[in-house]
């Protein structure tokens, strides 16, 4: 059985910083992509930062600059540092882990993020 789980989510004013964590545990075989994604209400769930088995870096436009990714080796553990946070940045974030780009993979169950005043 396979299970992700985020942490590191909460308040934090503008500006502020914010790393989150996805632990895996059980067996994933094959592991290749591993990333974070984010949704807010009545919008599709979109790419915020995603890290390849060979590192290869992949940010959403509107976090390029803030946030970055990393993972363990091997790639049990992802992380997400969130750097210069911004209202537009509030949502729930999910971890995701994935064989390639064209699999759904497995999700967490997702953290939220709350950037305000």
């Amino acid at each position: 059985q396979v299970q992700l789980v985020e942490s590191g989510g909460g308040l934090v004013q503008p500006g502020g910083s914010l790393k989150l964590s996805c632990a895996a545990s059980g067996t994933i075989s094959s592991v290749s992509h591993m990333g974070w994604y984010r949704q807010v209400p009545g919008k599709e769930r979109e790419l915020v930062a995603r890290i390849s088995l060979t590192g290869r870096t992949n940010y959403a436009d509107p976090v390029k600059g803030r946030f970055t990714i990393w993972r363990d080796n091997p790639p049990n553990m992802v992380y997400l540092q969130m750097r210069n946070l911004r209202a537009e940045d509030t949502a729930v974030y999910y971890c995701n882990f994935r064989r390639a780009l064209s699999d759904d993979g497995y999700w967490g169950q997702g953290t939220q993020v709350t950037v305000s005043s």
